[in-house]
């Protein structure tokens, strides 16, 4: 079928004209609002309180969710929100890394979700003449709502002929919906696949177009299941037109200033890169064998840091398999070409087996967690998981994640044949988790189970009587109900912090402080890991709200960084991103206002969660395998360091103790400082010993406001 005969299926709900004003630094002060229960569809305005105490992107979505849900909102409620808002930098060309998106919802883990992500959507919807999409209420069938910027109408189109699995989807309504062949780059889509659709760890596919390959590309906003929620409102894709990308957009109010940072940060790219991490050769895969040098590569569900094949899947295979020589941004200007891709990969397995696709990465996230996790050091399936769970719209972090947990399950005796249907799932069992993988695309057998994620399995483990509940928490790597990214936090008290004191769950994008705190030592004292779990958290945030990608920050750094008073804060991109929103929007905020720009957002979204029942200190509780050894083996792998470790720290006589009884002191002792940890950075964050921010603190960043005093006073009495 063709995209003409498939549009011939569409059916008008709603069309609704609207005007078109330029953007006026950075921000066209309103939001769109769209309920899918009545097919309504009506502007909001952005007020300055939203531009001075949530400035954009994840503070708006975060505000807005909070208006339109209640209390005890469900993520499969009408009532939940999906909120996509990319901030007032995102759109500018002049400076790589200003594409982000942030996408906010009720998640399936019941937390407040947000996730960051790349492609075109974000600064389409600006140019389309709206700072945030909201999107609430269920359709009754499949829809795709449409913003045309070329006719200044949005409609809501009935789409029942289209696929559903994205990388067929974003290609025809790209085709759709582009006037003519050139104009493919001026349109983008948001989609997930029938995974979405079957399981709770769905999640988004935002589309570009590659004029190079002549092929729409995909990135994912991965965490949280959001993508489940959104095929729950019976939405097939989200599709923006603009009339262009050229000039200057933004209309920022200093253009020179931006462009003299872009150079500036160009030149490092040029000359820095290839000495450095080789971002625009290999993107973030580059971190495959430092990882497994530094004993910090999860194998065999994080039980390991390191294997012996890791040759097999690090960064030199990927090197050879990805496309060089192309201009690989997933935003017009950025420099940093990271999005690595894989062309013409022959799919082995499943629906299109057979066919000639592009594989959007892997990522170092998807190498990791889809490869060494699970103990399988195969390219070849880590493609072919890669392609399928995008397509199908898997988290591969979470699919990563919970595949090493069912993996160790089934070792344990947890699982077996008989309740897997019939697959043995040791680590390594390659084809056996690519058929879980088609069975949770499709709804059926032991993949629905595997759809659950970690938290749901553990329950659904114990009630069926085939697992001890404690060791099923010790080795499910979860916490608020969202599985771990890829990095082994044993030896990174700092690093179990980033993960497990999140908002919304364990996820990199918050903190990475293993370097510094692990091999470099650079903050070894309780007050100061609690000074580095206050500042990089809020400075990470600060990137979500106005659109920036991290990885231009500090995968690639100045020649005399580590000669400056702070070298992980990298000091000169501190001092480009602060010019930049101020050559943006006219502000003239400095490097601590920055900060304050993010705590107030950040402790929002933690009064969020205690509004609806969470964000309190037992909340922030890992699983003890993200601290230390479970298991005898465990142990022994490392033996050498942790019998180090009780005799140096803890003064204990090794020489007589069994495994069991090394192991028990062990972990005596890390919980004990893990929760010392907790102490420490809850007073610098401001936040009482139960996690929960003061009315003094809430003041001193004039967050104050009537809604969140009234949620947070019961809490500190």
């Amino acid at each position: 079928m063709n995209v003409a005969e498939i549009k011939k299926g569409h059916k008008l709900l709603k069309e609704q004209k609207y005007v078109w004003k330029p953007i006026d630094k950075g921000y066209n002060n309103r939001t769109l609002y769209i309920n899918l229960d009545t097919n309504r569809i009506e502007e909001k305005p952005v007020t300055q309180l939203m531009k001075d105490k949530f400035v954009g992107g994840k503070g708006f979505g975060l505000k807005l969710l909070w208006e339109g849900t209640r209390p005890d909102t469900r993520w499969n409620d009408p009532d939940n929100e999906i909120i996509i808002s990319p901030g007032p930098v995102a759109g500018i060309t002049q400076y790589s890394g200003t594409g982000k998106s942030l996408v906010v919802s009720i998640s399936p883990t019941d937390f407040v979700m947000d996730s960051n992500v790349g492609g075109f959507f974000g600064p389409f919807l600006k140019f389309c003449g709206f700072d945030a999409i909201e999107i609430q209420g269920k359709a009754q069938r499949d829809v795709i709502i449409v913003i045309d910027e070329t006719t200044e109408t949005i409609r809501i189109e009935e789409a029942p002929l289209e696929a559903t699995d994205s990388h067929l989807l974003a290609a025809q309504l790209t085709e759709m919906y582009a006037t003519d062949p050139n104009s493919k780059i001026n349109v983008s889509v948001v989609s997930a696949g029938k995974a979405a659709e079957n399981s709770l760890i769905g999640m988004l596919n935002f589309s570009f177009y590659d004029k190079k390959r002549n092929e729409v590309r995909l990135k994912q906003a991965g965490r949280g299941g959001i993508g489940t929620v959104f095929r729950d409102k019976k939405i097939k894709a989200l599709v923006t037109k603009v009339k262009s990308v050229s000039g200057n957009r933004n209309n920022v109010v200093n253009l020179d200033a931006i462009m003299e940072r872009g150079k500036r940060f160009n030149k490092e790219m040029r000359d820095l890169d290839d000495s450095q991490c080789q971002m625009r050769k290999i993107g973030t895969a580059h971190l495959m064998e430092i990882m497994n040098d530094y004993d910090l590569l999860p194998t065999h569900n994080y039980k390991y840091g390191a294997h012996k094949d890791i040759l097999k899947i690090d960064s030199l295979e990927w090197k050879k398999r990805f496309t060089q020589g192309v201009p690989d941004g997933c935003w017009l200007g950025c420099n940093m070409s990271c999005t690595k891709g894989i062309d013409h990969y022959i799919v082995k397995t499943g629906p299109y087996k057979g066919q000639s696709v592009l594989v959007d990465g892997p990522e170092y996230e998807n190498a990791a967690g889809l490869g060494s996790n699970c103990g399988i050091f195969d390219p070849e399936y880590i493609i072919e998981a890669n392609f399928y769970a995008d397509t199908y719209g898997i988290c591969t972090i979470t699919w990563g994640t919970t595949m090493a947990f069912v993996m160790e399950c089934y070792e344990n005796g947890i699982l077996n044949k008989e309740r897997t249907g019939g697959l043995e799932l040791n680590f390594g069992s390659k084809e056996a988790a690519l058929e879980v993988m088609h069975q949770l695309a499709n709804g059926s057998e032991f993949g629905k189970t595997v759809g659950l994620g970690i938290a749901r399995m553990k329950k659904l483990f114990v009630e069926r009587g085939w697992g001890d509940k404690a060791f099923l928490d010790d080795i499910g790597m979860v916490n608020k109900n969202l599985e771990y990214s890829e990095y082994v936090s044993k030896e990174s008290l700092a690093q179990q912090g980033g993960f497990a004191m999140t908002n919304k769950g364990p996820q990199h994008d918050e903190a990475w402080l293993i370097f510094m705190d692990m091999v470099n030592n650079q903050i070894p004292t309780f007050e100061n890991k609690a000074e580095a779990l206050h500042y990089f958290p809020m400075f990470r945030t600060w990137f979500g709200l106005n659109g920036f990608c991290k990885l231009p920050w500090n995968d690639v750094e100045p020649e005399n960084n580590a000669q400056t008073a702070e070298p992980a804060k990298v000091p000169e991109h501190v001092d480009n991103y602060i010019t930049i929103f101020n050559a943006v929007t006219g502000k003239n905020i400095d490097k601590l206002e920055l900060i304050r720009q993010s705590e107030r957002v950040y402790n929002f979204q933690r009064i969020f969660n205690i509004r609806r029942g969470y964000g309190t200190r037992m909340y922030d509780k890992q699983p003890y395998r993200a601290a230390g050894p479970v298991t005898n083996e465990e142990y022994e792998s490392r033996q050498e360091r942790y019998d180090k470790q009780l005799k140096d720290i803890l003064g204990v006589s090794v020489d007589t103790k069994t495994t069991d009884e090394k192991k028990a002191l062990l972990r005596k002792h890390r919980e004990a400082q893990y929760e010392k940890l907790l102490d420490a950075v809850y007073k610098r964050r401001g936040w009482n010993s139960n996690g929960i921010p003061t009315l003094e603190h809430l003041k001193q960043l004039e967050m104050d406001l009537p809604q969140l005093i009234e949620t947070v006073t019961p809490h500190l009495k």
